[in-house]
């Protein structure tokens, strides 16, 4: 079994970009950079606390449960899964992060990370040493907004599946949600790679694989969706909407 990437640092950590104040553009970081009232002392401040790690190969642990919390990471490229695994030794799908969003907001309540983090396919990460960051967000209101405002997207979207939907639902809600995520951060909103497997999918939501297989190929026939193995087409978004708006809300 690898050894996590966090909380010490290994040989794969790459080179930071030097002088240059460059943030990658999916970074969820990347709005409270440009905001206004962020002079170039400021970004500078922000720039020398990123530390680029990777790459990890699928299987990798980013951390998990009970390592020491001290930073959190955005995804510069790939899928990270969060989990946790009960008593009985079942794991719990927690969430799927995607390029440009920050893993490890839930360690800032405790001393150590409450679940697991693991690469599903290539992934690339920029670390932030949290202690740090803190003590710059306190003097730069842009930052600490946007780590609020990070922190409650994590909690609503823990929330969305907690109530009775169907499995249409749900699974409109997931697609709908994974391209709303995407189209954000600069991708393509209708035409996506599921990185995650089917058995992934279905523990997140809270349904078998085979009912998610069952609804995909339900979808592909309706001509909702173009399914092909992993690759994703939305053919009929506002049907999809439709379906999801009960679950996602807003």
């Amino acid at each position: 079994m690898r050894p996590a990437v966090f909380p010490s640092t290994d040989a794969r950590t790459l080179s930071d970009d030097g002088d240059a104040l460059h943030f990658c553009s999916t970074c969820a970081f990347s709005q409270a950079c440009m905001d206004q009232g962020m002079d170039k002392g400021a970004l500078a401040d922000l720039h020398v606390l990123v530390e680029h790690h990777g790459p990890l190969s699928p299987g990798d642990h980013v951390f998990r449960e009970g390592d020491r919390f001290d930073a959190i990471a955005a995804v510069r490229a790939g899928t990270v899964k969060t989990y946790v695994v009960d008593a009985d030794g079942h794991e719990h799908v927690l969430g799927f992060h995607l390029p440009g969003e920050i893993i490890g907001l839930n360690g800032i309540d405790g001393e150590h990370y409450p679940c697991n983090a693991v690469a599903l396919d290539t992934v690339m990460l920029c670390r932030f040493s949290f202690p740090k960051m803190a003590v710059l967000a306190a003097r730069m209101p842009g930052l600490q907004r946007q780590l609020f405002r990070l922190l409650s997207r994590d909690i609503g979207r823990a929330e969305l599946l907690a109530a009775d939907w169907s499995a249409d639902q749900r699974m409109a809600a997931f697609l709908m949600g994974l391209s709303q995520r995407l189209q954000v951060r600069g991708f393509s909103a209708h035409r996506f790679q599921l990185t995650m497997s089917r058995t992934d999918i279905g523990n997140y939501l809270r349904l078998a694989p085979e009912t998610v297989s069952r609804v995909l190929a339900r979808f592909h026939r309706d001509n909702l969706v173009h399914v092909a193995g992993r690759e994703v087409e939305l053919l009929d978004v506002d049907a999809l909407h439709a379906l999801a708006a009960p679950v996602l809300r807003h």
